[in-house]
């Protein structure tokens, strides 16, 4: 009992300096429902424009057997195909296969006939999936970044690198007007624990392409975004900008995305490293996870903390740059 009161009065008093909110308020908290509603409004005129509903034929090949469902075009996604499965393909699958080589998000609209298969993150062959899913924490990162510090800490988002399982850690580069802030071991707990509770929500993650312009007023209030927009429309099918939300949070990456924040299992931010970079005040997020249904023992855990709490090699973000594709298209 004295440890857990020791603990929680550490809690408390390092929460003077990280106050977590499930909002922020000003600017920030303005932005977060200005960016809501626009894209509120996008997916309505996008169902609204999907006119007559047209049938398509979805081939089902997997466990416990193959089957064809007739679905609605551009509406019914893979999730709404496990559905008709079973509970536990549409909880534990994290990505579907379409036409056996077009990885396709769980919550994507189907655009026409097609074979669907799914993806675990238990498959014997889990590189793709393991992609997906560290793309998916880093995005959290940047929720997490994004409304964890008190009201008077300004906080821009830049990016996050293409997936790197290899490198130990998933990362969400930020901005912070903070000087030459180095995290306590109990602020990074703090941190860690208000990301497991994002997660616990089992929130899934929504994907929806709109135009540059769109795209552009979503993000009016982050420079970064802002300049990088143009560049990734360029070189995006379409000249379209994707986006993805979880929550209430808002981010672009080029996907795709695990299905739900319910998959994600163990996981701690287990650095914040300030980074030698040109732009002011830059600081590298850095985490590890494992999926949910993963068991690994305390020890070993440890050493995946400890590993990912060097500084992850990642490419640092420069002033003025026109970021590659690479990046851009990760996340904005």
């Amino acid at each position: 009992m004295n440890n857990c009161k020791l603990a929680w009065s550490c809690l408390y008093s390092v929460r003077n300096i990280v106050s977590v909110r499930k909002l922020s308020s000003g600017s920030l908290s303005e932005a977060i429902k200005k960016r809501n509603a626009l894209y509120n409004e996008e997916v309505k005129r996008q169902k609204e424009s999907i006119g007559r509903i047209e049938k398509i034929s979805v081939e089902y090949k997997g466990i416990p057997k193959d089957e064809t469902f007739i679905m609605n075009r551009h509406i019914s996604t893979p999730y709404h195909v496990a559905q008709h499965i079973n509970e536990f393909v549409s909880q534990k699958a994290a990505l579907a296969l379409v036409d056996g080589n077009k990885l396709w998000d769980f919550h994507r609209p189907l655009e026409a006939d097609c074979s669907l298969s799914f993806l675990h993150l238990t498959d014997s062959e889990p590189h793709l999936t393991n992609k997906a899913y560290w793309r998916a924490c880093s995005f959290l990162l940047g929720a997490l970044a994004e409304t964890c510090f008190k009201d008077n800490v300004e906080c821009h988002l830049h990016s996050f690198p293409s997936p790197n399982v290899k490198s130990g850690s998933f990362v969400y580069d930020v901005q912070l007007s903070l000087g030459d802030w180095v995290p306590t071991k109990n602020e990074l707990l703090i941190l860690s624990a208000e990301f497991v509770k994002i997660c616990r929500q089992h929130l899934p993650f929504h994907r929806l392409d709109v135009d540059p312009e769109l795209a552009e007023e979503i993000f009016s209030y982050n420079p970064f975004k802002s300049s990088q927009i143009p560049d990734i429309a360029s070189n995006s099918p379409g000249n379209k900008i994707t986006l993805y939300r979880v929550g209430d949070h808002l981010d672009i990456s080029r996907g795709p995305m695990i299905n739900n924040t319910k998959l994600l299992g163990r996981t701690s931010i287990t650095a914040v490293h300030k980074l030698d970079s040109e732009l002011e005040n830059m600081y590298r997020f850095q985490g590890v996870s494992i999926p949910a249904e993963i068991r690994i023992n305390h020890f070993a855990y440890s050493i995946l903390e400890e590993r990912a709490s060097k500084l992850n090699p990642a490419r640092v973000p420069a002033a003025l740059e026109s970021p590659p594709l690479k990046q851009s298209a990760e996340a904005t």
